[in-house]
């Protein structure tokens, strides 16, 4: 894959992790970046001063923010070319230990946030018949773990829209990316980005409880390589072709085969239950 022009990127979350680093990369390559963050300071921060960057403040759950954002991005640098809805967090503990107020805010964020940045952005894409929408999910937005239930949901939901998005936006020339992450050497599981569930049930404790303790020693010690998945974002931008899903990291792909498997063997072994629902003149059509 070979870059054709200068981009200019629309990065969600921008002042670290994925945000950061593929901001950093697309700018050393000379494509032009908004970076935006609830405090623009710390994309300066994390990024320095640089002419090909606009670091702006955005907090993802306010809709006019965004719609601000998308004007200034657009007034500084003419266009968006790749928008990357990368703001989000995790939350922790079993389904029934979230309360309404944990859960609510998590898809503010995670689900209702991205919604608002991407309406924001896709009025300049359709605009300029071209553009490249890429929805940051998770390993666990494919295939759901326990202690993540409600956080895989959040992400379960960006894999829907993606996949509708995809349809809708490509006859309008822009395409549309869920890319699913598996555990990466970030700060995710860092209490800036994950938060765990105020209530525990002992009941949960061999299997939530068990996801607990996994977090709080595997900080850091994850397998993906953050810079790595950083450079893949660019090569997927410079694609003429990019996928509908992008798993990224080994464990990503043998969870995705796994639950693949599964998913047949299941519906192999209920298949006459499951196509025994039809009405019998669609039974007899088919026959």
């Amino acid at each position: 894959m070979t870059r054709t022009a200068q981009k200019v990127w629309f990065i969600t979350g921008a002042s670290r992790g994925f945000g950061m680093l593929t901001a950093k990369k697309a700018l050393a390559r000379g494509d032009f970046v908004v970076a935006t963050a609830r405090d623009p300071r710390t994309v300066i921060a994390a990024l320095g001063e640089h002419p090909h960057l606009l670091a702006l403040r955005l907090d993802v759950k306010l809709e006019a923010q965004a719609i601000t954002a998308a004007q200034q991005a657009v007034a500084r640098f003419g266009r968006i070319d790749v928008l990357v809805n990368n703001a989000g967090y995790g939350l922790l503990g079993a389904v029934e230990e979230a309360d309404a107020e944990e859960v609510r805010a998590l898809y503010e964020t995670n689900v209702f946030g991205l919604l608002n940045v991407t309406r924001a952005v896709l009025p300049v894409m359709r605009r300029q018949g071209s553009g490249h929408v890429m929805n940051i999910s998770s390993v666990g937005g494919y295939s759901s773990y326990p202690g993540w239930g409600v956080y895989c949901s959040t992400k379960f939901a960006v894999e829907g829209l993606s996949e509708a998005m995809s349809a809708e936006l490509a006859p309008l020339g822009i395409h549309a990316t869920v890319v699913e992450p598996g555990f990466f050497r970030t700060d995710f599981l860092d209490q800036a980005s994950l938060v765990t569930m105020r209530s525990e049930i002992g009941d949960y404790h061999g299997t939530a409880g068990a996801t607990r303790e996994f977090a709080a020693v595997a900080n850091h010690t994850q397998p993906g390589d953050p810079a790595k998945l950083a450079s893949a974002l660019l090569q997927l931008a410079d694609s003429p072709t990019p996928p509908v899903r992008l798993q990224l990291g080994s464990d990503t792909v043998q969870r995705v085969r796994a639950k693949n498997q599964l998913v047949e063997q299941e519906m192999a072994q209920w298949l006459d239950v499951a196509t025994s629902t039809d009405h019998d003149d669609v039974v007899q059509q088919a026959a």
